[in-house]
């Protein structure tokens, strides 16, 4: 077979490209005005690779956003058909539920056999970031995971790149040297892309197609500035697995295709874990920055236990908000149906609400400007619960329909909008109310009265 060599449009820059010639790019400037940043930090950010900001030339609907250390957390909801379940119009209200919902980019992680055709409806009208992991596409292209070809993988990469995709997962750090780290693990390779990769190179006895030909994944990724997602196709996927061996090498290669990117002048982020507990996430975030000199971190989750099927939005949640806080830049949601089917409407939202709260509770925690941002939106809408100005409140709630439903089901006349009490503590028994009605200047005037008698 001819190997073709993809070459970089070269009148054109990427992103990172202008940002270390001193261009503050139109994306740029709409990163600072969204993050509330100098324009010049942005582009220094960028220039740096501590900040990205996917934006695929063909994707006219987008409206630009950044992640990295100095951007809010930000938050990615998967969505995307299966061979079994799912349709176009269905992905395509996922799509319009995750945006109202508040994700910040969205992966399409479609397979069966309207791929193209999903994603383009997708992108059509999606204002955030559009991602995707090529690999997925490409098998449907053949009849066994052992077909795949390095060609097959780059003429996809490609399609898609031409298509408007943002940015793609890329599973180039899989390497065969790491597959041997893996064979004792309990819950061996969860990612779809390693599991798949991992059966490709035992069956050629070759190395991975895509660390193999990563030069020219490059090419085609700077010539429409699509941002790289280093995939983590040895993540954990059990507690029992978590920072292994296997995980960590595939990590050290991650950091030097970081590199290869930066000197390419392709955008990167990179993947990572999976299920992790609490003891070991913030040695996890901060081994990646190490590693990966500050490329943004990209986390599913991380679960910080196992038992919980049906609630892993909860179980993930807790971990995203610690490795949020810790130096994570985007979140990967989990849904409640995380290990047991494919995510429905209702699931995305309860995903996306689930990390709204996480990556809300990191801001708070980070500190700067976004954790000042973060701290008025809490002591307004507390200002507002003081107040018992409940319209006021659920305005402000991260959810204000469950919030005002919730509320409703039990007080539901108007006259209830203004009473100061809810349905749980009544007039008689709420700690705020009573509070409001305490008579602070004989308060003040009692404690007057104790000192001057103590000094007495």
């Amino acid at each position: 077979m001819e190997r073709h060599v993809f070459t970089t449009d070269s009148s054109a820059r990427t992103q990172i490209r202008a940002a270390r010639d001193g261009i503050v790019t139109p994306e740029i400037a709409r990163v600072a005005e969204r993050e509330q940043l100098a324009p010049t930090t942005v582009r220094d950010e960028v220039a740096r690779g501590r900040m990205v900001i996917p934006a695929n030339r063909h994707h006219a609907a987008l409206d630009p956003m950044a992640i990295g250390l100095k951007a809010r957390v930000k938050i990615n909801a998967n969505i995307g058909s299966s061979p079994t379940t799912s349709s176009l119009d269905e992905e395509v209200e996922k799509l319009a539920l995750s945006q109202r919902w508040g994700a910040d980019t969205v992966m399409d992680l479609s397979t069966g056999k309207r791929i193209r055709e999903t994603r383009q409806a997708i992108i059509d009208v999606a204002t955030v970031p559009i991602g995707t992991v090529p690999i997925y596409e490409a098998l449907e292209r053949v009849k066994k995971p052992e077909d795949l070809t390095a060609e097959l993988l780059l003429q996809v990469i490609t399609e898609q790149a031409e298509q408007g995709v943002d940015y793609m997962t890329i599973h180039a750090g899989v390497r065969f040297d790491h597959l041997a780290l893996c064979q004792h693990r309990t819950t061996g390779i969860v990612s779809r892309g390693g599991g798949l990769l991992a059966r490709w190179m035992v069956h050629h006895e070759a190395e991975n197609p895509l660390y193999e030909r990563f030069d020219d994944v490059l090419a085609i990724c700077a010539a429409h500035d699509v941002t790289i997602s280093l995939g983590d196709g040895l993540r954990p996927g059990s507690i029992d697995d978590a920072s292994d061996a296997a995980q960590f090498a595939e990590l050290d290669t991650l950091g030097e295709l970081v590199q290869r990117c930066w000197d390419r002048d392709v955008q990167c982020m990179v993947e990572g874990p999976g299920h992790v507990p609490l003891d070991q996430l913030q040695e996890n975030v901060e081994r990646q920055q190490r590693v990966c000199q500050e490329a943004p971190f990209y986390t599913l989750g991380p679960l910080v236990t196992d038992i919980a099927p049906g609630y892993d939005h909860i179980t993930s949640a807790i971990g995203a908000a610690v490795v949020g806080w810790h130096g994570t830049s985007m979140l990967c949601y989990v849904t409640p149906k995380e290990h047991l089917g494919l995510p429905d409407a209702d699931d995305v939202k309860q995903g996306l609400i689930a990390y709204r709260i996480a990556a809300h509770a990191a801001d708070l925690a980070r500190g700067g400007s976004h954790a000042a941002r973060a701290a008025r939106w809490d002591r307004e809408l507390s200002k507002a619960r003081f107040d018992f100005d409940w319209n006021r409140q659920f305005e402000l709630s991260v959810d204000p329909d469950t919030a005002r439903e919730m509320h409703d089901a039990t007080l539901s006349d108007d006259y209830f909008k203004t009473a100061e009490f809810c349905s749980m503590c009544g007039p008689k028994y709420c700690p705020m109310h009573n509070f409001r009605d305490v008579d602070w200047n004989r308060l003040k005037a009692v404690a007057s009265e104790r000192a001057l008698a103590a000094r007495g």
